[in-house]
């Protein structure tokens, strides 16, 4: 997937809903377990589908909840 969002973004986005600071979320770590439930997570793809991710689905997200696969994924690997 190519888009223009940043690995600041994609974390400034999930630290939002899950009202944390966003340096205090580690890339390996469960954003479920943190409290991000599917409805979160569709509104994270439908923000991110706005912002030049058409591609993207559910799924993509919630089979592996981790703000590291989820940068990798929306940006290319950008870190």
């Amino acid at each position: 997937m190519h888009q223009t969002l940043s690995p600041e973004r994609v974390r400034a986005d999930v630290a939002e809903l899950l009202d944390c600071d966003p340096a205090g979320i580690a890339p390996e770590e469960n954003l479920v377990d943190l409290g991000l439930d599917s409805v979160r997570i569709m509104v994270l793809v439908d923000r991110w589908r706005a912002a030049g991710a058409t591609a993207l689905e559910f799924a993509d997200l919630a089979e592996r909840p981790e703000l590291g696969h989820w940068t990798a994924l929306l940006t290319d690997g950008a870190a």
